[in-house]
C-alpha cells in the first residue's frame, strides 16, 4: 500500500488534465474508454480534450468560470469534463436524474457560462433555462435526439474547427478543479469545490495503493461519473495508470451490468467492478446471474452504504472474489476507510487508507474510546476546498484540517471500523443507541429478505421504537412475527424491530443509497392522516 510520505507532490503549475494526458502520451493506440457506439484511444482522448478546451476558451469563458456538465455516461463525457480542467475553467457534474427546478438552482448558483448536455437531456436542461434569470454562452449537445436551436450546437460541430490547445492552463494543485453536487436530502445540494490536487491524492493513495490498478485492467463503475465514487472508478484512477474503461450510459440493472461482464460491449471483459450494495443484492437474486468462470473479475469494489457481511460472504462464494468495501464522500471525493484485497473483514468497512486519518467524537467532540459509537471525522489531502456560497455549512463540515463525516462508526480492536449509520439516523431505544445498519444488515441475512431499511418511530407513549420496511425476494414469503422472531435470534432483544411493513421496494436516490428520511416523512404523514 502507499503510505502518503512516499507519493511526490503535484508540482507547480499543476493541471489534473493535463498530468492524465501526459502520462498516457506513450500510449496512443490503446483504447481509453468504451461505450456502445464505440472505443476513444488515449490519442484520440488527447486530440478531443485539447479540441474541447480551445472551445471552452473561444466562447469567451475565462479562467475559474464554470460550465454545467449534464451527460450521460459516455465516452463524450470525460472529453468535456477533461476539456474544460485542461483550460482552467471547471465544470460542474450534476446527477441526471434531476428535475428542471434542480437545474434551474444549479445553473443560477454556479453561475455557469455554458452547458454541456446529452440529447436525452437537452428538454430538461431547456426548461430549467426557462425557469432561471442565468443566460449561458452556448449549449452544447451530445448525440443530439431532434433539430438544434441556434443557440446550440452539436458537440462534434463544436470540437471539430478547434486547434487543439497546445499547453494545459498552469492552474497549480490548489486551484478550483471541479464541483460535484451533494445529494441535497436534507435541503438545496451544495457544490463542493475540488481542487485540481484532489484527485491526484485519490488516485494515488487509493486507485494505486490500495486497489493495485494497473494497464492490464479494464474497469467499469456502476456508479456513474457524476458521482465522486464513479468518477474516481471510470475517470481518475484508470487514466492514472493507463487503464481501458467501460462506460454504460443505461441504468445498470443486473441485465446490462451482466452483458458488460460477459464481455457482450466492446468485446472486453471487466476486471476490475465497482457496485453498491444495493445492486450486489439484486444481481445475486437474479436468475441470470453469470457462472464464476464466465466472467474475468479479478477486484469486486463496494461504497455508497455499508456493505451487509452476507452479501459479501455470498458473492464470494459464488464468484471467488472479495468485495472490498469501503466508505468515501463527496467532500473526500473518495475512499477513505476501507478493507484491503486479501484482508477483508466481512461487517466492518476496514482500516483508514494509507495517507489519511480517521478520529470517532462524541457529543462533546472528545474521542471516543473503542467498541463506543463516534461521529466520523477525517484528516487526508483530498478534502474539498469549500462548499461554494455557503460560509456556515463550509464551516460546520471542514474543521481546522478535519473533515465531520455525518457517520457514525464503532472502532474495533483489531483497528477495523463498523458502520453504525447516518448520524441523523441512529436511534436511541430504552436509553441505549442502535444502529439502524445493523438491524437491516441482520434482516438481510434471512433467505427470504432482499432489502431492508430500518427508521425510528414514535410509540403510543412517545417512546422511540425501530420500524423496518422490507422487500422479499421474489416468490419468497415470512411473516412478520417470524421475522421478528429471527431477528432476536441474532441480536439484543432490544434491538429488534417492534413493527415490519413488506413493500415492494424502497425509495433510493441515483446512486442507490436508501432514503430513509422518506421513509420517516411517510410515517409522519400517516401519524397525522395526511396519508
Amino acid at each position: 500500500m502507499t503510505d502518503l510520505s512516499a507519493v511526490p507532490p503535484p508540482s507547480e503549475g499543476f493541471n489534473f488534465a493535463g498530468h492524465v494526458l501526459a502520462l498516457n502520451a506513450g500510449r496512443p493506440e490503446k483504447a481509453a474508454f468504451i461505450d456502445e457506439t464505440g472505443a476513444t484511444t488515449y490519442g484520440q482522448l488527447a486530440e478531443r480534450v485539447r479540441r474541447m478546451a480551445a472551445g471552452l476558451k473561444a466562447l469567451g469563458i475565462k479562467r475559474e468560470e464554470r460550465v454545467l456538465l449534464l451527460m450521460l455516461d459516455g465516452r463524450d463525457w470525460p472529453v468535456a469534463f477533461l476539456g474544460a480542467m485542461y483550460a482552467g475553467v471547471v465544470p460542474v457534474a450534476v446527477n441526471t436524474l434531476l428535475t428542471a427546478d434542480d437545474y434551474a438552482y444549479m445553473l443560477e448558483h454556479s453561475r455557469a457560462q455554458a452547458v454541456l448536455v446529452s440529447g436525452a437531456l437537452l428538454p430538461t436542461v431547456t426548461a430549467a433555462m426557462v425557469k432561471s434569470d442565468h443566460e449561458v454562452h452556448k449549449v452544447i449537445v451530445s448525440r443530439p435526439m431532434a433539430p438544434l436551436h441556434p443557440s446550440e450546437v452539436e458537440f462534434e460541430h463544436f470540437l471539430s474547427p478547434q486547434a487543439p490547445m497546445p499547453q494545459p492552463a498552469a492552474t497549480g494543485a490548489d486551484a478550483p478543479g471541479f464541483w460535484l453536487y451533494s445529494s441535497g436530502s436534507t435541503g438545496r445540494p451544495k457544490g463542493t469545490v475540488h481542487s485540481h490536487g484532489n484527485p491526484y491524492w485519490t488516485a494515488e493513495l487509493y486507485g494505486k495503493g490500495v486497489l493495485g490498478l494497473t494497464e492490464n485492467d479494464v474497469c467499469f463503475s456502476a456508479a456513474k461519473l457524476f458521482f465522486a465514487y464513479g468518477l474516481g472508478n471510470a475517470l481518475t484512477f484508470p487514466l492514472s495508470v493507463g487503464a481501458t474503461v467501460l462506460l454504460m450510459g443505461e441504468r445498470p440493472t443486473p441485465d446490462a451490468t451482466f452483458r458488460r461482464w460477459l464481455g457482450q460491449v466492446g468485446g472486453v471483459k471487466p476486471t476490475v467492478f465497482y457496485g453498491a450494495p444495493t445492486g450486489f443484492a439484486g444481481m445475486l437474486a437474479h436468475p441470470n446471474l453469470p457462472q464464476r468462470e464466465a466472467v474475468a473479475l479479478r477486484l469486486v469494489s463496494s461504497a455508497g452504504e455499508a456493505l451487509p457481511a452476507e452479501l459479501g460472504e455470498r458473492f464470494k462464494a459464488h464468484f471467488g472474489v472479495d468485495i472490498v468495501d469501503g466508505i468515501g464522500s463527496t467532500e473526500m471525493l473518495h475512499i477513505f476507510l476501507s478493507n484491503l484485497p486479501g484482508r477483508v473483514r466481512y461487517g466492518t468497512t476496514g482500516w483508514p487508507v494509507p495517507g489519511y486519518e480517521v478520529q470517532l467524537r462524541g457529543e462533546d467532540g472528545q474521542p471516543v474510546p473503542d467498541g463506543e459509537p463516534g461521529d466520523l471525522y477525517i484528516h487526508g489531502p483530498s478534502a474539498a476546498m469549500m462548499y461554494w456560497g455557503n460560509r456556515e455549512k463550509t464551516r460546520d463540515t471542514f474543521q481546522g484540517g478535519w473533515t465531520k463525516s455525518g457517520d457514525k462508526y464503532i472502532r474495533n480492536p483489531d483497528g477495523t471500523y463498523t458502520y453504525g449509520g447516518r448520524s441523523d439516523d441512529m436511534l436511541k431505544v430504552s436509553g441505549i443507541y442502535v444502529s439502524p445498519f445493523e438491524v437491516e444488515a441482520t434482516l438481510v441475512q434471512h433467505s427470504a429478505v432482499l432489502e431492508a431499511a430500518v427508521i425510528g418511530i414514535n410509540d403510543a407513549d412517545g417512546l422511540t421504537k425501530t420500524k423496518a420496511f422490507v422487500v422479499l425476494k421474489p416468490g419468497q414469503a415470512i411473516d412478520e412475527a417470524a421475522l421478528k422472531a429471527f431477528v432476536k435470534d441474532h441480536l439484543a432483544p432490544y434491538k429488534y424491530p417492534r413493527q415490519i411493513e413488506f413493500v415492494e421496494d424502497l425509495p433510493k436516490t441515483a446512486t442507490g443509497k436508501i432514503q430513509r428520511f422518506k421513509l420517516r416523512e411517510l410515517e409522519r404523514c400517516r401519524a397525522v392522516g395526511e396519508v
